[in-house]
């Protein structure tokens, strides 16, 4: 004998998402701010720290007035909220902190150094980083003046590293220094013409 089961689909939360990547307005930049705040706080431990999350605090003179900087949002459609961030500026890594051969190596004005590649961790796993990261990489193209594409990351937050590893090389990992330096990991992606 069959047993008929009905589903009550009403009681599953099926968080069907659709999403829209775009360039941030001024009306996204609290939002986007959000993300970023809750993401050092949370994700990184830090809290805000003045000489490394400068730009947190305005992104809008940051990356929306510089002509070669830009900041993406991931905005979800149900309720327009952003969700995740994605920054690129024109800014090379500064020595100190990092090594001087990677500052040296990816130098500002040519290098587009990827920045607050971050997504709210109820929306991850979705690919928004990936895309958010694609749109970036078609941005510092379509510049053509930048020759190398940088980033570094904190290899202790869940995930980042495997996925920058997923899509670039790593340059440089802190860890292996003597003493650790900063425990940051250095990547370069490929930028595409």
């Amino acid at each position: 004998m069959l047993a008929l089961c009905s589903i009550d689909l009403n009681a599953y939360d099926l968080q069907v998402h659709e999403y829209r990547i775009r360039t941030a307005t001024p009306d996204d930049l609290d939002g986007a701010r959000a993300v970023m705040l809750d993401t050092v706080y949370r994700d990184f431990e830090t809290g805000y720290v003045p000489r490394w999350h400068g730009d947190i605090v305005d992104p809008g003179a940051a990356y929306l007035a510089p002509v070669r900087h830009t900041l993406l949002v991931a905005v979800d459609e149900r309720d327009a909220s952003v969700v995740a961030t994605a920054a690129l500026d024109s800014r090379g890594p500064l020595h100190p902190p990092n090594p001087r051969h990677v500052a040296e190596r990816y130098p500002s004005g040519a290098t587009a150094q990827l920045r607050r590649v971050y997504v709210r961790p109820e929306h991850r796993r979705r690919g928004l980083a990936r895309r958010l990261v694609t749109e970036l990489l078609a941005f510092a193209a379509a510049d053509g003046g930048y020759r190398a594409v940088y980033l570094h990351t904190d290899p202790a937050v869940t995930g980042a590293e495997g996925f920058w590893r997923s899509l670039g090389k790593v340059v440089h990992d802190e860890r292996e220094d003597a003493g650790g330096g900063q425990s940051v990991v250095h990547f370069e992606v490929p930028l595409e013409r």
